[in-house]
């Protein structure tokens, strides 16, 4: 069995691994590179890294419909609750569980996590997937910080990394970020979906191969990666 991961833009990925479909951060509807509609997208478990709506996005009309199990921090657990999400687990940072489809680890990203609403969503996080038996960090929404070689010595086959700028890392940190991950492979994300977090995607690729031994892969929205 293979793991195929999907990026629809920003920090969404659609994971099918086991048989099941994994949707991280679905902001989907008012996502202007979205290839696909979040009434038309189907999930297992959505996993949310924090509460910002470019996050967030259609995680609740889509756990509605589907019946998926969100998993989040504990206070976007009490979030989901009051918005009649009938199904979702509750993690918190530093803190594994192992699915029917692999183990989640959350880990430290440095960030907010306001709702749509303005109401507290907790710390934001980033999620560390082992799918069969592969490593994946999503570091989601995140500045640059030390401890990411802590999680690189988890041996990582893949690491995806913000690279917009203004509200998480850029370019310069996140080559950075790959040295001190040391991943098999990198995928960039976060960047041009608005012209505040424009970025050259094809010369971040450059720089990484050309400083670390990682291999960049650089996706366009709908485009799939296969560990």
């Amino acid at each position: 069995m293979s793991t195929t991961l999907t990026w629809y833009g920003q920090a969404c990925f659609s994971i099918d691994t086991k048989g099941t479909k994994i949707l991280i951060d679905p902001f989907l509807t008012g996502n202007p590179l979205a290839t696909v509609k979040a009434e038309d997208i189907s999930a297992d478990f959505i996993l949310v890294s924090h509460g910002h709506s470019d996050h967030l996005g259609d995680t609740v009309p889509i756990a509605k419909r589907t019946g998926a199990t969100v998993v989040s921090n504990f206070e976007l657990f009490n979030y989901m609750q009051s918005q009649g999400v009938e199904n979702a687990h509750p993690m918190h940072i530093g803190g594994a569980h192992q699915f029917p489809w692999g183990r989640l680890k959350l880990t430290i990203a440095q960030h907010g996590s306001a709702l749509p609403d303005g109401s507290y969503g907790g710390n934001p996080v980033g999620f560390l997937l082992t799918l069969e038996g592969q490593n994946v960090y999503h570091a989601c929404d995140t500045g640059l910080f030390y401890d990411m070689k802590l999680i690189g010595e988890e041996g990582l086959a893949l690491a995806i990394l913000p690279i917009g700028d203004n509200f998480t890392m850029g370019p310069v940190d996140a080559i950075r970020a790959v040295k001190l991950l040391e991943p098999g492979a990198v995928i960039p994300i976060h960047y041009n979906t608005f012209d505040i977090i424009a970025q050259d995607p094809q010369s971040f690729a450059r720089q990484v191969e050309a400083e670390t031994s990682a291999r960049c892969v650089v996706l366009q929205p709908g485009e799939s990666y296969t560990l």
